[in-house]
């Protein structure tokens, strides 16, 4: 058995039932390739170096279909099928019973970042009927199909229509109506200042928003200098004994000082950091804090 299948069989006694997406190697087997199982498929990703022939010969051994793309310069290109039998680049996976719809051909992220696994868990098991959660920089909606499922009314919040459609794909999937929750297309800063105008408030508030963005204005936003004025706008929507979950994947912050700036943005909350799951155990760049009124 190669170590790449000892690694899966590995993985695999440690996951979460009804979960077939995960981190493979997040570093350690080679430096600079990070290899995700996403279902039957195998996706490996490089930074700044070139694919080891030993690992190549591992991938080609497996069975799998295996999928190559680079991380250089945050080159947000498809990533190309090196290895395996074809088939259909869009497909399901699963996670904590969870279904997802993937796409190979999406780009930079093939719909849904891994390293927020238990955090969605977490915001399932917080969740509850009758309670309201908005959902900014959503991307796929994976946080409203987890909320939806606890049986909260959710509202998604992002800048490009085919996220929002994509998220209504994913509560499909899953035997939720989107028609029972709401959409917003548009920038989150205008939207969470429309929110607070207009009086509505909401029980929980997620933002995981990109390190870098500029809105219609051209106006820039980083995450290293602007996410407590952030906090800060999520707060003003957020009905009392509500809570905030914050995260980042930008390692130009620090955890403490991305503790600082979530303080600054709510100091009358209770901070708790959550950890990374147990399979992301290189770099720990994402930092995630939930704040509880």
């Amino acid at each position: 058995m190669s170590p790449l299948q000892q690694r899966i069989l590995s993985r695999l006694q440690k996951l979460p039932p009804e979960t077939n997406a995960y981190r493979v190697s997040d570093g350690d087997m080679y430096p600079g390739v990070f290899i995700d199982a996403l279902a039957e498929r195998l996706l490996v990703s490089l930074r700044n170096v070139e694919l080891p022939q030993a690992l190549l010969r591992q991938l080609q051994e497996s069975g799998r279909p295996v999928f190559l793309k680079r991380l250089d310069n945050d080159v947000k290109t498809a990533p190309v099928q090196i290895a395996g039998s074809q088939l259909p680049l869009r497909f399901e996976i699963r996670e904590n019973g969870v279904l997802y719809m993937m796409d190979m051909a999406a780009g930079y992220s093939q719909g849904i970042f891994l390293d927020q696994r238990d955090n969605r868990a977490q915001v399932r098991a917080l969740c509850r009927p009758g309670m309201t959660l908005l959902n900014t920089f959503a991307y796929t909606g994976a946080f409203s199909v987890c909320a939806a499922l606890a049986g909260a009314c959710t509202t998604t919040l992002d800048l490009a229509q085919p996220c929002l459609t994509w998220c209504r794909e994913n509560m499909e999937l899953n035997g939720i109506d989107p028609a029972a929750h709401h959409f917003c297309k548009g920038d989150t800063l205008h939207w969470l200042e429309r929110f607070a105008r207009q009086g509505r408030g909401f029980d929980a508030i997620v933002l995981d928003p990109p390190t870098f963005s500029r809105d219609a204005k051209g106006r820039i936003w980083r995450v290293e200098k602007d996410y407590d004025r952030l906090v800060e706008k999520a707060a003003a929507c957020l009905n009392p004994g509500g809570w905030l979950f914050c995260s980042t994947n930008c390692r130009k912050l620090s955890p403490a000082a991305f503790r600082r700036m979530v303080a600054a943005g709510i100091p009358a909350a209770k901070l708790k950091t959550s950890p990374m799951p147990f399979d992301f155990d290189g770099d720990a760049y994402l930092k995630s804090l939930w704040a509880y009124l």
